[in-house]
């Protein structure tokens, strides 16, 4: 239940960041809908690992997806912290 919500949680909030971001195109709500949005991936990866397929390794995945989840939040505060 806890992965179940956890995933809910990081998805809605790249939904409404997303949404935020087409409302406003401030450049920074793009970064972070994409963070979340890979987050929410991870937390689905982490759902498949656990509880629908505990036999196969989905570890690798769920790094990559952790990776470019804080790589693209990364990206985005460097990216625009050097247009100031």
């Amino acid at each position: 239940m806890v992965y179940l919500l956890c995933f809910l949680t990081s998805a809605a909030c790249a939904v409404l960041l997303a949404r935020n971001y087409l409302r406003t195109r401030m450049r920074m709500l793009m970064w972070s809908a994409l963070c979340f949005f890979f987050l929410s991936c991870n937390n689905f990866i982490v759902i498949l690992d656990l509880l629908i397929f505990p036999d196969t390794d989905f570890r690798v995945w769920r790094t990559l997806t952790s990776l470019g989840a804080v790589g693209v939040l990364l990206f985005g505060f460097i990216w625009d912290g050097s247009e100031d």
